[in-house]
């Protein structure tokens, strides 16, 4: 390709087209103008989704490639835009969600002078990106951007961020824009140790009470057909993390749902008697493990994981294979026998009988009669998004996911207002599909301002507001382990909910029975011309059960209220 002479904008926006950008989530000012312009006089192919806070930028940009399983893109200015994206960002590399963030800078003379909206940007968001560029020329745009986004969507995703000084954006490239990469260091994931998979493969063969916990690491992937048919073929049954739900479908007969501090029992249960645990990228959270001391003590332990890092950092396991996870997994299909393990799945389906998921529907509003009914209408069909706190938990026991890519919650930042921003990414990159969101009252207003966005467009989401008038996973903990005394928690002047989103032009619900569940959420369902939002008023003081307290083994799980006072924990909430 001959080179063109163009500004350093265009060029940028001709890269991304090159990478198949369909849309760039942002907010304008004085430092990416350039870049802003060129979206207007160069491309035909991109569309700008104006937001209304950098944050909501970038949890937009997290839902898209959450639910679409592409690379997502940002765009902001220099200064408050670009630091405003750090909540974002350190979302997305918690998760290891590909993201590229292009930042206005100040120009390069002004940099380091304390100029008008320069901030360093760089050097903030470098603990929380995979990789980081500050670019110092035009004729740097078009390996950088193609750098970026191999970095970003290769090994284990995450976060790439690239600063655009102003004069390099305003001034001219004239290099061809397919330019080679050039990244000294970086590494392509290796293929899987042939004899590791053979050594997994025998440790299989001789337990008894084996378990597979899936991860996101499966998702990412595209390793969820592998699994499905290594657990059919060994008959082991299979747990998933937050983020792996639907990486296994939970409807399976194998399939024992969420582990950890607000996982099932049986599921639980499960990983305090397997004598054979295989992890397939899951990076051993706090929230999975309790105790690390106490995690699976009696069984082998199996890590299999893209990045060799997670090896060890958590729980040492006996074999460790770094590799892709669909490539692990398909190897090893090859080498692992049948077993029977007849009597391990029998007492397991006994603890599901025991111990099943349960609610009152009687009485006041529940928050899981919502989301069940919800599953049920929906037929589990629904791209389902949450926001953090005992929502998000419900959620996760409650809607059961068959399909990965179809359940996104911010999971190791915890980062409350990503509901709603990236449910409306999430039907950008979807937009056949029915998007559901269950957002608590307290995260919901911290991003509620992006009702604009989604009214704008048109988007049919369904907004279903889980409005206990707390911040009620704190509360549960006040409860639990500081003898209720409530401090910080109560969101007493929430506004009301549906005059709100009328506001802004989108069509209200309010629920207040159990009885008119069912009526509400169908009528919500049925109607398609934009947004919804329901507004649940739920039971205040309702708590999430089975619980594992932070810093406990897994066998402390309580499975109902305690009856006497509990120490406070040692980890968080």
């Amino acid at each position: 390709m001959s080179n063109i002479e163009m500004e350093g904008g265009q060029a940028i926006v001709r890269c991304l087209e090159n990478e198949g950008v369909e849309y760039i989530f942002g907010y304008s000012g004085g430092a990416a103008i350039p870049i802003f312009d060129a979206l207007v006089t160069t491309s035909t192919k991109i569309k700008f989704v104006l937001v209304r806070h950098e944050q909501g930028a970038t949890h937009m940009a997290d839902g898209y490639a959450r639910a679409t399983g592409k690379p997502a893109v940002v765009l902001v200015t220099s200064g408050p835009g670009a630091t405003n994206t750090l909540t974002g960002i350190m979302t997305a590399h918690m998760d290891s969600v590909p993201m590229i963030v292009l930042t206005g800078q100040s120009v390069s003379w002004m940099l380091g002078k304390d100029a008008f909206q320069e901030a360093d940007i760089y050097g903030m968001a470098m603990p929380v990106v995979k990789h980081s560029y500050l670019l110092k020329k035009p004729n740097d745009i078009p390996h950088t951007i193609r750098e970026a986004f191999h970095i970003a969507t290769t090994g284990r995703p995450g976060p790439v961020l690239i600063d655009i000084p102003k004069d390099v954006s305003g001034g001219h490239c004239d290099i061809d824009l397919h330019a080679e990469m050039d990244i000294p260091g970086y590494k392509d994931v290796p293929a899987p140790d042939h004899d590791t998979i053979l050594e997994i493969a025998e440790a299989i063969s001789k337990s008894k009470r084996p378990l597979i916990l899936a991860g996101h690491g499966v998702g990412i992937s595209g390793a969820d057909e592998s699994l499905l048919q290594l657990a059919e073929k060994v008959c082991i049954p299979v747990t998933n993390t937050l983020l792996g739900k639907g990486v296994f479908p939970e409807t399976h007969a194998l399939a024992l749902g969420m582990l950890g501090m607000h996982g099932t029992a049986y599921a639980n249960k499960a990983i305090c008697e397997c004598d054979l645990l295989l992890n397939i990228g899951s990076r051993f959270d706090d929230r999975i493990i309790g105790q690390a001391g106490m995690f699976c003590k009696d069984a082998v332990k199996i890590h299999v994981d893209v990045d060799a890092s997670e090896f060890g950092k958590m729980i040492v396991p006996d074999i460790a294979c770094v590799g892709d996870a669909k490539a692990v997994l398909d190897e090893l299909i090859k080498h692992v026998p049948v077993l029977d393990t007849h009597d391990w799945l029998k007492k397991l389906d006994g603890y599901k009988k025991k111990y099943p998921l349960k609610f009152i529907r009687q009485g006041s509003l529940k928050m899981q009669h919502i989301i069940d009914e919800m599953y049920k209408l929906s037929n589990g069909k629904a791209v389902t998004v949450t926001d953090v706190g005992q929502h998000q938990m419900w959620a996760a026991q409650f809607y059961r996911i068959d399909e990965r890519n179809n359940f996104l919650s911010s999971g190791g930042a915890g980062t409350m207002g990503y509901g709603l921003p990236a449910a409306i990414g999430a039907q950008f990159g979807r937009p056949d599909d029915l998007v559901v969101a269950f957002i608590g009252d307290g995260g919901f207003q911290m991003t509620q301002f992006e009702l604009a966005t989604a009214a704008l467009h048109k988007l049919p989401i369904k907004i279903v507001v889980l409005n206990n008038h707390y911040l009620g996973m704190v509360r549960q903990w006040q409860e639990l382990f500081y003898e209720d005394r409530t401090s910080g928690v109560d969101l007493e002047g929430n506004p009301d909910f549906v005059k709100l989103a009328e506001a802004y032009g989108i069509k209200g619900f309010n629920i207040r029975r159990p009885g008119d569940v069912k009526r509400i959420l169908q009528s919500a369902l049925d109607y398609t011309d934009g947004p919804c939002l329901i507004n649940c008023e739920v039971e205040k003081t309702d708590n999430v059960f089975p619980m594992i307290p932070a810093g406990a083994a897994v066998e402390d799980m309580l499975i109902e209220p305690p009856k006497h006072k509990m120490e406070k924990p040692t980890g968080s909430t």
